[in-house]
């Protein structure tokens, strides 16, 4: 667990290259605006990543000025996970956590792989803001 000061967010899929890469963007673009480089941090990561983020994914971020192309989907540990606060998962996980001080939401959002343009970007769209909403959430004095 963090210290108080210092909130931690986890954004986890299986392949790691397509919802929660995106996840973590949107949430290290708020920090950013909302001047909390110093009392958030944020991990990403999945049970089985893949080599490379989603191509689509890649597309529609570049839309809004993020470059996830130089991004590689890692895997992420459970003791990394335990250390979180809050850990999103993007409804492809059977996660389980024996801490129980980590509040998990499912997001149950749809896999962006394969899918058209326009359903990527929406997905990309309800990403940004459930994740501005956990700001809100967590960081609320911002």
């Amino acid at each position: 667990m963090t210290d108080n000061s210092t909130t931690k967010f986890g954004f986890v899929c299986v392949q790691n290259a397509g919802r929660s890469q995106m996840s973590a963007a949107f949430a290290e673009q708020e920090r950013e605006q909302r001047g909390l480089e110093d009392s958030v941090e944020i991990l990403t990561g999945g049970t089985r990543p893949a080599d490379h983020v989603h191509e689509e994914v890649v597309t529609v971020m570049r839309e809004l000025d993020i470059d996830l192309s130089d991004r590689t989907p890692r895997k992420v540990s459970t003791a990394e996970l335990e250390s979180c606060d809050v850990v999103a998962t993007m409804g492809c996980s059977t996660l389980e956590l024996d801490a129980t001080t980590v509040d998990v939401r499912d997001w149950a959002l749809d896999d962006p792989d394969g899918q058209d343009m326009e359903r990527v970007r929406e997905i990309r769209d309800d990403i940004a803001h459930r994740v501005k909403d956990l700001l809100d959430e967590f960081t609320p004095n911002n």
